[in-house]
């Protein structure tokens, strides 16, 4: 086949379009779809492939306007086997997370909301609150997200006056425990005086409130304080009953007036406009409304017009798909209350079913309570969007004033800031922040180590040291010419530097080495009178420093600082650290990585004896000798 019959769509290639359906197996698995430029456009799973991608191409068949336009460009398609719907619908997620495909629904991650994460990958689990999902080790657990911080906060708060747990991150002695031990708050963890599977079941008690689980815990506990009473173990029966109480304090706020308080639930709604959909789940066990966690997915960057013209069925499906992916089975209710009616219902209802072990019920309610329950999600949904879009409009109104300012021919919708922090030229380092439509990126943020040779101690240059980081920047745009300019995510719709004329100069210089100052946009912005550069003038614009399209440099400027300065101090504190470990001979940077790791100090290093040295991975006796006799000649 030539590469140019490869590069037509199926739907004009009809032959070509039923051969490749023909090959299609009839079997559960997951299909890709890619364009011209070889791209995956989308990706979806079925139970029976061949029927699934064939219904796209028929027709009879209405597709909406997102699929239809999808459609159109689709030069290939691919398909991946599975055994079960349950494989299919696990490869689909990751697919779809790996390739961000341009048609599918893709979720934002909001870091308005927190999550809790419990550490369950390691022997003395850590519980806090983050507004960053990593999910890098697969036993680590996240809960929410959470639409009300201060209640998740104040809910953690008392878990850790209710239970038993580390209070601190680091500890605060080496060969003792803190005051909350004494208090009776901690049970020691950092001295190791409780094991790893005592306090483990502490921390599973903790998951259990945030699982939804606080009637099921007080159960359980109410019978350990029964059985502690009757062997007259009157100490700890005191301690479970004021562990009940105050779980049922903690519950006390969170009533809802529902029937039916024996059926677990989730109700799901949403309220969208042209760009984006606010998703509201409310969590409801026992009658009561035990979590609210709140999603966002992209509609406007999925190809739909202007008019709100989209899929709710499929938003809700992606929602529910990805967050009970890693919840665990008593985690899953047995009744999943939705606005919209589900494209693969009957897929999800099935894999829920199978890993719950009892039937797990996806309903669209249309009358009494039910119905009810479902309008006032999709209020607290509307209440979301409607927060959104006033955000939303200021940042437009601060990029068309700033577009405006700088004579810009659209919105920049991608600007770049760029700041370099050292303290009299030693540890230089540069930031790079992206704010995409208004609101940092922080996915996108980026540091570097000056590597200029004639940045050394006590000889600093921020000029240089600038046009260092936009040739390392744009170093492959100059080396490939071909490389997309337009349309290309990567690609700064403006960039601003921190600081004046100067600065300025250096920058726009090796741009025109590289051939790219006509295609980038730079301008600077001086910290004094906070005035506007731009390249070839010598004066600068005539604007007001409390016009809303200055604010949004003035932000910009800000992060960048921020960012240089706290990735600075890294530095400068890791090279500290490092200092006295250096004169150690054998001692290489990974061994100092380890002993700083396992210490945590210098000083701690200092107190050890060489047995305990020896005790670390990698450093042997003979070594943990030489470091003992280091800083104890």
């Amino acid at each position: 086949m030539t590469a140019s019959a490869q590069t037509v769509s199926l739907v004009k290639d009809p032959e070509r379009l039923e051969n490749r359906l023909k090959e299609i197996p009839p079997e559960p698995g997951v299909y890709l779809m890619r364009d011209g430029s070889d791209r995956i456009i989308y990706i979806g799973k079925s139970r029976k492939l061949r029927s699934r991608v064939r219904s796209y191409f028929r027709e009879s068949q209405r597709l909406s306007e997102r699929i239809a336009t999808m459609v159109k460009q689709v030069t290939e398609i691919e398909f991946i086997v599975t055994d079960t719907e349950t494989e299919a619908l696990a490869l689909e997620a990751n697919l779809i997370k790996q390739h961000q495909p341009y048609f599918n629904v893709l979720l934002k991650d909001d870091k308005k909301y927190p999550y809790v994460c419990i550490t369950w990958s390691e022997d003395y689990p850590r519980i806090f609150i983050t507004r960053k999902r990593q999910l890098g080790k697969e036993k680590d657990k996240f809960y929410g997200p959470y639409t009300d911080s201060r209640l998740l906060r104040e809910i953690l708060r008392l878990c850790k006056r209710i239970f038993p747990l580390r209070q601190r991150p680091q500890p605060l002695f080496k060969d003792r425990p803190c005051l909350n031990y004494d208090l009776g708050r901690c049970p020691g963890v950092c001295q190791q005086m409780i094991s790893s599977e005592e306090y483990r079941k502490t921390v599973q008690k903790v998951a259990m409130v945030f699982q939804g689980r606080s009637s099921e815990l007080i159960e359980t506990l109410t019978e350990q304080m029964h059985k502690a009473s009757e062997a007259l173990n009157f100490e700890s029966a005191a301690r479970i009953r004021d562990q009940i109480s105050g779980l049922k304090s903690l519950s006390a706020d969170q009533k809802v007036s529902l029937p039916d308080d024996t059926v677990s639930r989730d109700a799901i709604a949403l309220a969208a406009d042209e760009h984006h959909a606010c998703i509201q789940l409310f969590q409801i066990r026992a009658g009561q409304l035990v979590g609210r966690l709140a999603f966002v997915a992209e509609v406007g960057a999925q190809g739909v017009a202007s008019s709100p013209q989209f899929e709710p069925g499929a938003i809700l499906q992606r929602v529910l798909e990805e967050h009970y992916q890693t919840a665990d089975s008593v985690e899953i209710p047995t009744e999943i209350l939705v606005q919209y009616d589900l494209p693969d219902s009957e897929i999800l209802s099935d894999v829920l079913t199978q890993r719950k072990g009892r039937k797990v019920s996806i309903l669209t309610p249309q009358r009494q309570v039910k119905a009810e329950l479902i309008e006032m999600v999709e209020r607290n949904a509307q209440y979301e969007l409607q927060r959104m879009q006033k955000l939303s409009d200021r940042n437009n109104e601060a990029m068309q004033d700033l577009a405006t300012i700088l004579d810009l021919p659209d919105l920049p919708h991608r600007i770049e800031g760029y700041d370099i922090s050292h303290i009299q030229g030693s540890n230089a380092v540069a930031s790079q922040v992206v704010f995409i439509d208004g609101i940092p990126a922080k996915q996108h943020y980026r540091h570097y180590k000056i590597k200029n040779p004639t940045v050394t101690v006590g000889h600093s240059d921020d000029f240089a040291s600038l046009a260092e980081v936009i040739q390392r920047r744009f170093r492959k745009y100059g080396e490939d010419p071909q490389l997309p300019r337009e349309g290309n995510p990567d690609w700064p719709d403006l960039i601003m530097i921190d600081g004046g004329k100067g600065q300025l100069s250096s920058v726009v210089a090796v741009l025109q080495e590289m051939n790219l100052l006509e295609d980038l946009r730079v301008v600077s912005l001086a910290k004094r009178r906070e005035e506007i550069f731009l390249p070839g003038e010598s004066q600068p614009l005539e604007t007001d420093p409390e016009q809303s399209g200055v604010q949004l440099l003035r932000r910009l400027r800000d992060e960048a600082h921020r960012f240089a300065v706290s990735f600075h101090r890294q530095q400068r504190s890791d090279k500290l650290k490092r200092s006295r470990l250096d004169e150690i001979p054998g001692l290489g940077h990974h061994r100092q990585k380890q002993l700083l790791g396992h210490f945590r100090s210098v000083d701690y290093i200092r107190q050890a004896t060489p047995a305990q040295i020896a005790e670390v991975p990698g450093i042997g006796p003979r070594l943990a000798q030489e470091i003992y006799d280091y800083f104890h000649p």
